[in-house]
């Protein structure tokens, strides 16, 4: 398997510098390749590929030894590839008929990753499992910067990168040849109905606390985003007010994180089967589409957006991408078997009797069958449908 490891840095006030120097000449090169492709096309209709560009690094380091020369040649080689990524999206946006977001140039605060292929090549991890507290990573150009390693690394490191997170600055392993973890079998199964009151529901009538963070900590970023309108654009004082709201949305990201890996933490440990909703949450928290007023021209008719705003909200607040996504790697590593199912009608279906309508549906939290007078919560009942659908696609594949 392959997995991640992002550890804190704690670099020196002189490592600071030269990371923030490494970041902002990576910044300087993606952007000047940028311009260097779309100068090339509005001139004379020519389409520079990453080889073009990456031939020409080393006249580029030749050309500035205090500069760009002081950094690895491959973790350049990486940003150019990142520009030619950007640009193979742009182009698949544009044949799926979607909305083409041309890659943009980076400012400071949009360039914050640098990657270095291959361990080795000018970086080098250099842990000692014995020893947490004498772990470094030396990367060419700032020196050997410690670690502080929470974790042991396991598998063999394949590429480095280093983030700068508001103050902070982390190191990201990313390895193969993981190996699993497995744990004990423990011959239950599990359904998991995502919501909003709760973040989860399960089949066994358990609640998954929704802690929303952003909606607790919504007061102080309210404080700090005030204080940031008021600061002149340029000054001192602005990029504090700018690095206090990034402070706080930090924490609400991490709160959010620790709160799903603990989650999933649970269901892998407690379960062998986890069936859960394959839901398109990009989708489910658009905006609604204005109706024009057939009687009005110019004027539109209510779509209850700033209804389906708050909700949009809350479910964003809650995390369901985040936690979906650890659990799918928590239960390969433990092991176990995930199933992803259609969450069309799961609500409104009961679970005694099948019967379907959406009259079911009483309350947010209320289900009551309208044919044999069923009644359970809302979303126990769906995760239970969840769960018999997941094992009847087990089956199918099974006896395929």
């Amino acid at each position: 398997m392959r997995r991640s490891y992002k550890f804190l840095l704690r670099p020196t006030a002189k490592q600071t510098a030269a990371l923030t120097a490494c970041l902002d000449d990576h910044r300087t090169l993606y952007n000047a390749a940028l311009e260097h492709r779309r100068t090339a096309y509005a001139k004379a209709k020519v389409s520079i590929r990453y080889g073009d560009q990456s031939a020409e690094l080393k006249h580029i380091r030749a050309d500035d030894p205090h500069g760009q020369a002081r950094w690895g040649f491959s973790s350049q080689q990486a940003t150019l590839r990142r520009l030619d990524k950007a640009f193979r999206a742009f182009f698949d946006r544009v044949k799926a008929g979607r909305t083409p977001g041309f890659p943009r140039f980076k400012g400071r605060g949009r360039f914050d990753t640098v990657t270095w292929p291959k361990d080795g090549d000018g970086c080098r991890w250099d842990s000692q499992p014995e020893h947490p507290a004498a772990t470094f990573v030396r990367l060419q150009g700032v020196g050997h910067v410690r670690v502080h390693r929470h974790r042991p690394v396991r598998g063999r490191v394949k590429t480095i990168s280093v983030k700068r997170e508001g103050s902070r600055w982390f190191v990201v392993l990313s390895c193969d040849d993981v190996p699993a973890s497995p744990l004990p079998a423990t011959g239950a199964v599990v359904g998991v109905d995502m919501g909003v009151a709760s973040l989860a529901t399960t089949s066994d009538g358990e609640h998954l606390a929704s802690p929303r963070h952003l909606a607790a900590s919504a007061g102080k970023l309210a404080d700090a985003q005030r204080d940031l309108a008021r600061k002149k654009r340029g000054s001192a004082r602005r990029r504090k007010a700018v690095a206090r709201v990034a402070a706080l949305h930090g924490k609400v990201r991490r709160q959010r994180v620790d709160g799903a890996h603990k989650a999933a933490n649970a269901l892998a440990r407690d379960y062998d089967v986890i069936v859960c909703e394959d839901l398109r949450i990009a989708n489910m928290t658009k905006a609604p589409a204005p109706k024009p007023d057939p009687d009005r021209p110019g004027a539109f008719l209510p779509n209850r957006a700033a209804a389906k705003a708050g909700l949009n909200k809350n479910i964003l607040d809650a995390g369901w991408g985040v936690f979906l996504t650890i659990l799918v790697h928590k239960a390969e590593s433990a092991g176990r078997e995930l199933i992803t199912v259609n969450p069309a009608n799961t609500s409104r279906t009961c679970a005694r009797c099948g019967h379907r309508a959406a009259e079911n549906r009483v309350t947010q939290a209320g289900f009551r069958c309208t044919a044999c007078r069923h009644e359970a919560h809302a979303d126990v009942n769906a995760a239970i449908n969840i769960l018999r659908a997941g094992l009847a696609l087990r089956d199918a594949a099974q006896a395929a």
